[in-house]
């Protein structure tokens, strides 16, 4: 297809490719994620990142949001997008073309401003609804200069379920009729979409086991294709994608020709698995869980930051860079699409990438779910049961 031959030209060698999930867009093993342009980073950092991963690293997969960067505000809401937009237009037809690019439209939130910042400026709060789902697809394309998406995702599920770290299903928070858009009304917007051109595969993202097999039953009865992929929280501190159901729900068996592939964000839990906070002593006044505290604190948790002290004392015994390793452990995963990575210093972003061509032993992997079942499962004393058939 024209995607896959589009895909390969950029393809270098040492960067790991494959089919996305039910799809024939052949993506980057490594993803480049871009939610601290215009917030952490610059423009012209972010150009920097982009030429290094793209030119020089054979990244071909570009995930961004309408509201990014975050943490989100009303002043720097769509920037991101705009800064790709600036870099695309610069590099020309044949660089879109060699580019897989990934956008987000807001789910359910009280963010007025994501809203009036679309073309049709209306200040209300961010819904899946159809008409939301259009502008803000629309407003995408215009900042990204661009005629089309290769994918197109449901940043955040519009019916109340358990989101962004929080872990248990409460009733008194299901929301009243007048806050619901339907399965239909969802699945439709994204499948009128793809026969205008507008973007060519839909995925979801921070969704569950249920929202995936609605979505899918949904698309089947209306005809839509079915989502191609799951945007979803992961790392090697909290595995609850391959746990409660959604791996599975995800799985070729369940979706055919491919199943729904993971797109994981969060691999270095916001970059504390990458040991840097190890060090009491180490400046790290630039970095995200001290500029902003109050952002994504489920990353910088206590427990987080002892596991992730012990996680490094491994890795470096093991002989790797605990950022490496923990990317590199993600990537190993079976159902992995690919693995998202953000970076603010080029340094980072180099190391980062490096890590999708390492090799690491079975015993350094078994070393890895050892520490994690002490702390997640402490009943669980052997790494045997890490995918066992059988109860």
């Amino acid at each position: 297809t024209v995607d896959l031959l589009s895909s390969l030209d950029s393809m270098v060698a040492g960067m790991q490719y494959r089919a996305l999930g039910n799809s024939d867009l052949m993506v980057s093993l490594c993803c480049l994620g871009t939610m601290t342009w215009g917030e952490q980073n610059t423009e012209a950092e972010a150009v920097e990142q982009l030429n290094y991963a793209v030119h020089e690293a054979g990244v071909n997969f570009i995930d961004t949001a309408e509201m990014y960067p975050v943490p989100p505000g009303p002043k720097t809401a769509g920037s991101t997008e705009l800064i790709i937009g600036r870099w695309l237009a610069a590099g020309g037809p044949e660089l879109r073309k060699k580019i897989i690019l990934a956008s987000k439209v807001s789910g359910f939130s009280g963010r007025e401003y994501v809203a009036k910042g679309r073309k049709r400026g209306i200040e209300e709060p961010t819904r899946l609804s159809r008409d939301q789902i259009m502008d803000a697809c629309d407003t995408s394309l215009e900042r990204l200069q661009t005629t089309y998406l290769d994918l197109y995702q449901l940043h955040w599920p519009n019916r109340y379920t358990p989101t962004f770290g929080a872990l248990s299903y409460e009733r008194k928070n299901e929301r009243a009729a007048a806050d619901t858009i339907s399965w239909e009304e969802q699945v439709q917007a994204m499948g009128d979409l793809i026969k205008a051109g507008k973007i060519k595969h839909w995925g979801v993202s921070n969704e569950n086991a249920v929202g995936v097999l609605m979505m899918v039953k949904t698309a089947e009865k209306l005809g839509v294709p079915p989502p191609v992929s799951i945007q979803n929280d992961f790392c090697l501190t909290d595995r609850r994608f391959e746990q409660d159901g959604t791996a599975e729900a995800c799985s070729p068996l369940n979706v055919p020709s491919g199943g729904i592939g993971l797109l994981a964000y969060g691999c270095l839990a916001g970059g504390t698995l990458s040991g840097k906070y190890a060090d009491d002593a180490a400046d790290n006044s630039k970095s995200r869980h001290e500029m902003f505290p109050a952002f994504q604190p489920r990353y910088h948790a206590d427990n987080t930051r002892q596991v992730a002290k012990e996680f490094a004392a491994l890795a470096k015994d093991k002989g790797f860079k605990p950022a490496q390793l923990a990317l590199k452990w993600a990537a190993d995963r079976e159902y992995m699409g690919a693995v998202i990575i953000g970076a603010t210093t080029m340094e980072q972003l180099k190391d980062n990438i490096a890590a999708f061509s390492l090799t690491v032993p079975k015993e350094v992997m078994d070393a890895v779910d050892t520490l994690y079942l002490s702390k997640e499962r402490p009943y669980f004393n052997s790494v045997c049961r890490m995918g066992r058939a059988n109860p």
